[in-house]
């Protein structure tokens, strides 16, 4: 979109934050880049360029501007919505592989050589892998500087950076302003906030939890997204308690737990951590989960062109497809409810989770386990199982492909050879394959026309009810039918449908 700059001035000069993500202005005479709804006056045409990225801008020297703070926009929804090579690293990227594995490991996922890789970002983005990399781990540090007391030498170490002095190099030059005087402003802003705010909750200073928000693109309808998350939440590994869907998380280098509360303008996040280089992961985790890098007016205007479909959006816009932060994670669950109620599937999994997952504390409140990794799920006995045979050789070897690494379920996979890989693993019909495709992996695109609730809607609306005509009729509504399969199943009275009391 940045390429076209009558409609990137126009989205700046009305304000308009659907934009922010999708590209960002820079100033050439203050040398500043913004998002698009930046509550400064707007600059003269003549002096605004326009980038893909935040990496970009600060590739070519400009810096976030301090009143709009560009580095905190939404994600692209691109990223999310695209299967090529690209959008691939962009997801992989954002769950840290590059600061684990490096360019050569992010290459060796996605199938490609290094250059190839670096070619078709900057082609794209302009920015390679290294320079993306880096303004997450800015970002990632001012989170870090702004919301916690760590020490600025853990800082740096835990946003990813290999020296102290790249550190403070890279903030100087990403934010204009040193360290300590970031940590600084910060604090003034929180002594200014609790001066003129009352009945706030508690403070994000808590010890050991940080707290922050998570900006999304509205509208955003939380009724099915935290809805069917606290409905089927794992005992021990999920929960809904004090208007929040806290859960525990496998990190990659500890564990920690997250609190989600849905706000009226963001989601509020309290993650606590055993290690704080998970933060970047473990936020990009949570965003991923709620879908909020979505963009809903492109979604909700699609699915409005059909009439039969329409009325349900206008009644309640912005639905997400609620996902998963551990792809695996909800392979295993997906085998565990297949032909059973959603209690029947939390109780197989519940008594997983107890014999197998890995303790933990949770001082704020009743979660108990890690989910257990697919290394010590594929160490157990199926004979201790209490599933139907068909149903345990289902999960052994689902398990054991994750376990050996010939099945790969992460941000980065490639769309069509999981659904071939899944396929082919015994017990795996259309309906679990396209869920795992829908909610793990994150394809928009996915349609269930077996599924019960998705046929029940469709009759209650006067669309065919055979899956091939049902099929067929939605292709009006690609690439979003995910987000139909959404609004069908919110026609239904169930639990999934309502935020918990």
């Amino acid at each position: 979109m940045h390429t076209d700059t009558e409609r990137c001035v126009r989205a700046v000069q009305s304000k308009d934050a659907r934009f922010d993500g999708w590209f960002f202005t820079a100033v050439v005479t203050t040398r500043i880049y913004c998002r698009p709804s930046c509550p400064a006056v707007p600059p003269k045409v003549e002096n605004m360029t326009f980038h893909p990225s935040a990496a970009a801008c600060q590739q070519a020297g400009f810096r976030a501007c301090k009143r709009c703070r560009p580095d905190t926009s939404p994600g692209s929804p691109e990223w999310n919505a695209r299967a090529d090579a690209v959008a691939r690293a962009m997801r992989l990227i954002r769950d840290g592989v590059v600061d684990r594995e490096g360019v050569p490991g992010l290459a060796a996922r996605l199938g490609y050589s290094t250059r190839q890789i670096e070619r078709q970002l900057l082609a794209e983005l302009g920015a390679g892998p290294l320079a993306l990399a880096r303004a997450q781990r800015a970002q990632t540090a001012r989170l870090l500087i702004e919301t916690t007391g760590l020490p600025m030498a853990d800082v740096a170490f835990a946003a990813g950076f290999s020296s102290i002095r790249t550190f403070n190099d890279t903030v100087r030059e990403v934010f204009a302003l040193a360290p300590s005087e970031l940590r600084t402003r910060a604090a003034r802003s929180r002594t200014t906030r609790s001066r003129t705010t009352r009945g706030s909750t508690a403070s994000p200073q808590t010890p050991g939890v940080i707290a922050l928000r998570l900006p999304y693109r509205a509208p955003l309808n939380p009724s099915n997204l935290f809805g069917h998350l606290a409905a089927t939440g794992v005992p021990g590994v999920e929960e809904w308690r004090d208007g929040a869907y806290r859960r525990t998380l496998s990190l990659p280098y500890g564990h920690g737990i997250v609190a989600l509360t849905p706000q009226p303008d963001h989601i509020a996040c309290r993650l606590s951590l055993t290690d704080p280089r998970d933060l970047t992961i473990a936020i990009s985790r949570c965003r991923w989960m709620l879908d909020l890098d979505a963009d809903p007016e492109a979604v909700d205007d699609q699915l409005r062109t059909d009439p039969l479909l329409a009325p349900l959006v206008d009644k309640a816009p912005g639905r997400r497809v609620p996902r998963t932060v551990d792809a695996a994670e909800f392979a295993v669950r997906a085998v565990l409810g297949q032909q059973v109620s959603t209690a029947a599937a939390r109780t197989h999994a519940g008594r997983l989770v107890t014999a197998h997952g890995t303790p933990v504390g949770d001082p704020e409140g009743g979660l108990t386990h890690l989910f257990p990794s697919s290394e010590a799920l594929a160490a157990l006995d199926p004979e201790a199982l209490a599933l139907p045979r068909s149903r345990r050789t289902t999960l052994t070897t689902l398990v054991g492909s994750l376990a050996d690494g010939s099945l790969r379920l992460d941000p980065g996979s490639d769309w069509d050879r999981a659904r071939a890989q899944l396929t082919a693993l015994p017990g795996f019909g259309p309906w679990t394959v396209e869920v795992i495709a829908m909610r793990a992996l994150g394809d928009p695109d996915v349609f269930l026309p077996g599924d019960l609730g998705v046929r029940r809607a469709a009759a209650e609306l006067g669309l065919p009810s055979t899956p091939a005509a049902l099929t067929a009729s939605a292709a009006a509504w690609r690439p979003w039918r995910a987000y139909a399969v959404q609004y069908l199943w919110a026609t239904d009275d169930h639990a999934i449908n309502h935020l918990p009391v």
